[in-house]
């Protein structure tokens, strides 16, 4: 709360008999805050004509907009006009003095403000006393309080040096979203200044566009070819469409609009002036071998910076005899039967707007509108709209003359070389803001740029009817032309930014449409609508036959679905499968491809570079089927069509998961029975999903499998048992026998079927042979799976152990995984034939010197103690395997010593068990056989190990060599003769090796 005191203002008449101006000035009061004192400031503020031409107050605040002292004060004038005293011009009381009152004056108010005005005093003083001087040369002198004359030029304040120092601020914190905001009110306030036709909003607009072409950022991104940030991207783009409305207004004068003409081809020929689309990146490079360049798009090589639309706008005129009618009257054409101009009219009589294209004749509505003509607005938007519908009505007439041959033909060309929906003048929101505007109920007021930080209200709409034409309204105009505009064919624009804006387009104008709620006169029009875009031919997005890079109709379809289901069910899925394809996919890559792409991406992303959005439309694709699948539960007929449909047009496997999980969920409901056909559409989906990534293991596999199995079993023991006996062209064999045979028999899966006996037996029937198949596919990974499936079955059981056998003699597995069957075998009781597979691993193995610590050693270790509880024949008969593959001296040594020990917690044979009957426990003796043969081989080992450790030996492995050493002759002295043999061995080192000298002393200290 301010308020203002010690008020001075000064009243002048122009001498020239023009209008009075007013200098006012005097001190406002800011009262003391609970931690802050009073605050006094000296404010002064110029009015010329009505118009605040300058201000000034002490405050440190520096805005774009007057400080609340500046307001207080001028409020405290508007309020309390009688108690402000009016003054002559100072220079008319200045006049009135004698030469003693003139000296008074002067030397009074250099002593009231000494330190301020003393030096330009004592400066004026002195050209006053020169003889000659400038200022003795000119007649009379300035006075501010006496206004500006009535030929100069007068406007609203504004402080140019804060805008552009605000402006350039901001910029340099472009990477901030409060920076962006801000600039967005900044544009806001210019439309406001147009509205109020202040020509402040055209001078506000300069400054903003200089600061902008200075941002050191534009440089650097030009040099490095990369595109700007989306923000940045954003804020052009409305700077490029405010230039548009600006040289577009109704009321400016010649001067000025070739003014702004000269300042924007000027903007135009600067390098880093940004192009309308692509930014500084060639965004669409290397797309030519992917696709066919689009025909239809722009190949000229012309330079489309942001501001080539407003120097075309900048040639248009408002002078138009017909354009000028069409603004002047609601009533202009009805009566019109006849005449030279019926070009200008529809067959009703309605007045059309045919002098420009459809962008640019949107552009002059926003202009209207901006400008605050908001009636003559509206009477050129519905001529627009006439326009369009008449265009269409003949696109119509033409295409059902060629339906045949484009049927025929199957394909079709773009007919619209710039779609409406994302277009730079966003011509479609425009039209759309200016009907809606007109709709919106008196309480709720229209802010026309609303403040985006507050809290968005749901706007409230009401019917207006149209003047013009009986029985039509605004708002069903609105929506009219959001559907045809939505509805529209048009190609794919090139460029990250461009394709985003599209999407962010289309998002957004269908946002406005989701508000709206449908009555008994706006859905007529939707259903009508929504048929014609069905049979829109080449022109529609719903078309029969639609151009391959179109813009696909997904989220479109999805609002439409929703819409009208309630209304016209049978138009609304007719609709909504017209949309689900896709035919960028569809046309160019043979499906055989799709089995090398990553099933979890959009499958087509990384081969249409061009498509930047692909994955984002594919996703809203999935959205529409889902839609779909939901609304048909319980309707069989439409739910086989939606699932042909999906089946055909959708490719990413990820996606169709999806689908087949909210498929399965929607049809198994908590409370309610399942939907039985839903439920197999869900599973059908998953065995797609399944064929599609069987050949491209993902991460997300596992889960795939264990809910398809999930599903299945919901389904019911014949749809388990169909995907057990189809397996192979759907699972590998590991996860056919480690999850589907697995998880389809475990006791919580037979206890969901609720099986007899014989059903049961059946199913374990189908996942042992599954199993068994498996085993003779991928014996690696599945033989032991194979084998725990076939536990208690002897047949099968035998005949997976066969399998077993049968891979390792044919070298199908390795010994780590003979090893693992093998200790498999010892665990269930059967050590013999845990001993032949571990015989069979031998075979397989192979363990070099330096392997001290190889992977196998566990297993060698297991199968020697196996062995050794076995009793002296299996000893002696696994002996020379071990010697075979085995040239690690330490491990051969180990194995020695754990042979020359009794084997630990051996059961007997008898009964399934061992123990220490039988043969087991029984030491053998190291120097005699069996395990003399092992002894030798180990000794025989540490002499070749320890030449080769010798060849390339350093100092530093000295000591490891040492105990190496130590570690032989443990194993020599186990040997009647060992001490004498190692004694040979180390004198044999000493004169071989003798050149190392400090090794060979370390080897005497420690063996003498």
């Amino acid at each position: 709360m301010y308020h203002a005191c010690d008020l001075h203002v000064c009243l002048s008449g122009d001498h020239a008999g023009g209008p009075p101006s007013f200098h006012l000035s005097g001190i406002v009061t800011e009262p003391p805050g609970p931690a802050e004192p009073e605050h006094s400031y000296h404010v002064s503020i110029s009015f010329d004509r009505c118009k605040i031409t300058s201000v000034s107050c002490a405050c440190d605040n520096r805005d774009i907009f007057y400080c609340a002292h500046v307001v207080a004060l001028s409020l405290h004038r508007i309020r309390h006009a009688r108690q402000v005293e009016l003054r002559l011009p100072i220079s008319e009381t200045l006049s009135q003095m004698n030469r003693d009152q003139l000296q008074k004056f002067v030397q009074y108010l250099i002593s009231a403000h000494h330190t301020e005005v003393l030096p330009t005093a004592q400066r004026l003083a002195d050209e006053i006393l020169l003889l000659g001087s400038e200022i003795n040369r000119v007649h009379g002198a300035p006075d501010p309080t006496a206004g500006a004359g009535i030929e100069d030029a007068n406007c609203w304040h504004l402080d140019e040096e804060q805008i552009q120092e605000q402006v350039k601020q901001l910029l340099s914190n472009g990477g901030y979203y409060g920076a962006s905001q801000q600039l967005q009110s900044m544009f806001n306030k210019v439309r406001e200044m147009l509205r109020m036709r202040d020509s402040n909003g055209a001078r506000m607009l300069i400054l903003m566009t200089e600061q902008f072409l200075q941002d050191p950022r534009l440089a650097l991104w030009r040099q490095q070819g990369a595109g700007m940030t989306d923000k940045c991207r954003q804020l052009w783009d409305e700077l490029g469409a405010l230039w548009v409305c600006v040289v577009l207004s109704p009321h400016c004068k010649l001067e000025e609009r070739a003014l702004w003409l000269q300042l924007l081809k000027k903007w135009n020929k600067l390098d880093v002036c940004p192009l309308e689309e692509g930014n500084y990146s060639c965004d669409s490079a290397g797309t030519g071998a992917a696709l066919p360049s689009n025909p239809n798009r722009n190949t000229a090589g012309v330079r489309q910076t942001v501001f080539s639309r407003a120097i075309k706008a900048a040639e248009l005129r408002w002078g138009d005899g017909h354009l000028q009618k069409i603004l002047s009257s609601d009533c202009y054409g009805l009566s019109l039967k006849s005449g030279n101009d019926k070009l200008a009219f529809d067959p009703q009589g309605h007045p059309l707007w045919l002098g420009d294209a459809f962008p640019m004749a949107c552009a002059r509505v926003d202009a209207l509108r901006s400008h605050g003509y908001p009636r003559e607005a509206l009477r050129l938007a519905v001529a627009v709209v006439n326009a369009m519908r008449l265009q269409r009505r003949h696109q119509l007439e033409s295409y059902k003359q060629q339906k045949k041959e484009l049927l025929h033909k199957g394909t079709t060309s773009i007919t619209n070389l710039e779609g409406w929906v994302g277009h730079p003048l966003d011509p479609i929101g425009c039209l759309c803001r200016t009907f809606l505007e007109a709709c919106r109920t008196e309480d709720e007021g229209l802010p026309l740029f609303a403040d985006s930080a507050a809290e968005p209200k749901k706007a409230l709409y009401q019917h207006v009817p149209v003047p013009s034409s009986p029985g039509e309204s605004y708002f069903t105009l609105a929506l009219e032309v959001a559907l045809l505009g939505l509805g529209q064919q048009r190609s794919m624009p090139e460029g990250l930014y461009a394709q985003d804006k599209v999407v962010r387009s289309e998002e957004h104008l269908i946002g406005v449409l989701e508000e709206v709620e449908l009555d008994e006169r706006l859905v007529p029009v939707l259903r009508k609508q929504a048929a014609l875009l069905l049979d829109g031919g080449p022109f529609s997005g719903f078309g029969e036959v639609v151009f391959r890079e179109s813009v696909p109709m997904h989220t479109f379809a999805r609002y439409l679905f929703t819409a009208l289901l309630p209304y016209d069910p049978e138009l609304a899925y007719r609709l909504a499968l017209r949309a689900m394809r896709l035919p960028v996919l569809e046309t160019v890559v043979p499906t055989s491809d799709l089995l090398y792409q990553n099933p979890l991406d959009s499958m087509m992303a990384n081969r249409f570079p061009r498509w930047f959005t692909l994955g984002h439309l594919e996703t809203r694709q999935c959205e529409l089927a889902s839609a779909m699948l939901t609304a048909a539960k319980g309707d069989p007929s439409w739910l086989r069509m939606v699932l042909a449909s999906i089946q055909q047009n959708i490719h990413s496997p990820a996606l169709l998961f999806k689908l087949a999980q909210d498929a399965c969920k929607t049809a198994t409901p908590a409370n309610s029975p399942p939907d039985t056909t839903l439920l197999n559409i869900s599973l059908e989906l998953g065995l797609q999903v399944m064929r599609i990534t069987l050949n491209t293991m993902t991460w997300r596999r596992r889960e795939m499998v264990r809910w398809l199995v999930s599903c299945a079993t919901e389904i019911g023991v014949q749809a388990l048992m169909n995907i057990m006996q189809n397996w192979y062209t759907l699972f590998t064999p590991i996860e056919a026998t480690t999850i589907v045979a697995v998880t389809g028999t475990t006791h919580a899966t037979l206890l969901r079927l609720s099986l007899g006996a014989g059903q049961r037996d059946e199913l374990c029937s189908c996942a042992r042979t599954l199993a068994l198949q498996c085993a003779m596919k991928d014996p690696q990974n599945c033989a032991l799976p194979a084998l725990t499936l076939c536990e208690k079955n002897h047949a099968a059981f035998e005949a997976a152990y066969q399998i077993v056998l049968d891979s390792a003699a044919s070298a199908g597995m390795g010994h780590s995984h003979l090893f693992t069957v093998a200790r498999y075998m010892e665990h269930r009781g059967l050590p013999l034939r845990a001993y032949k597979l571990a015989t069979l691993a031998f075979s397989h193995l192979s363990i070099a010197f330096n392997q001290d610590t190889h992977p196998a050693l566990n297993d060698v270790l297991w199968a020697c103690s196996l062995s050794q509880s076995l009793g002296k024949n299996e000893l002696a008969a696994i002996v020379p395997l071990v010697i075979k593959s085995v040239q690690c001296a330490p491990m051969l040594s180990d194995i020695l010593h754990r042979w020359s020990l009794p084997p630990p917690g051996l059961a007997p044979l008898g009964g399934g068990r061992r123990g220490a009957g039988g043969g087991g426990g029984k030491l053998f003796a190291v120097d005699k056989a069996p395990l003399c043969q092992l002894l030798e081989a180990a000794m025989a080992a540490y002499v070749s190990t320890t030449h080769l450790r010798l060849t390339h030996i350093s100092p530093r492995h000295y000591g490891e060599f040492i105990e190496f050493l130590g570690k032989a002759r443990e194993t020599f002295l186990l040997a009647h003769d060992g001490h004498l043999r190692f004694g040979q061995f180390l004198d044999n080192l000493k004169q071989t090796y003798k050149g190392k000298k400090k090794l060979m002393l370390l080897v005497r200290e420690r063996f003498g």
